[in-house]
């Protein structure tokens, strides 16, 4: 088993990618143990959590990359005016519940509250698997170059 401190400061993009795939909530703890996809063990005793597409080890053969794992979440589409977008996330963040935005959706866990929520207030949701990262909000249209703010998990009580 390889113990990780920290990613790679320079990892060599030439050699083949093996992934090392973890879910969301695992991947906010500094301290975690993961397999790659070739069986590869690793120990994870981290300074700050790993965010996807870090390299976290590198051989003469192959760099291990994270890749955050799809997770089941509720999209709500933004064919909506404004201010009703700003009522929906604003109802699931007084759940103290997280929110992703992109240009054409907002995705939030699939919780029962949520889905409770929304149906109290009439707001359609669609299920779906995803890569969910609380606190990504992208500004600007869907054609246009999108603009990323990381805001972070919100916090927590």
């Amino acid at each position: 088993m390889h113990l990780i401190s920290q990613p790679v400061a320079q990892p060599n993009l030439t050699l083949p990618q093996v992934v090392v795939s973890v879910d969301r909530l695992k991947l906010a703890k500094r301290l975690w143990r993961g397999v790659a996809v070739d069986g590869v063990e690793f120990g994870f005793e981290l300074e700050k959590p790993l965010q996807p597409g870090d390299v976290v080890f590198q051989s003469n053969n192959a760099r291990y990359v994270i890749e955050q794992t799809p997770e089941a979440l509720l999209e709500i589409s933004l064919a909506i005016s404004p201010s009703a977008a700003a009522g929906i996330g604003w109802a699931i963040g007084n759940l103290h519940l997280e929110l992703m935005a992109e240009s054409t959706r907002l995705l939030t866990p699939d919780e029962k509250a949520v889905r409770q929520l929304l149906a109290r207030l009439g707001v359609p949701f669609t299920e779906t698997q995803s890569v969910f990262r609380p606190g990504r909000f992208v500004r600007g249209q869907q054609n246009q170059i999108a603009q990323n703010d990381d805001l972070g998990p919100s916090h927590k009580h």
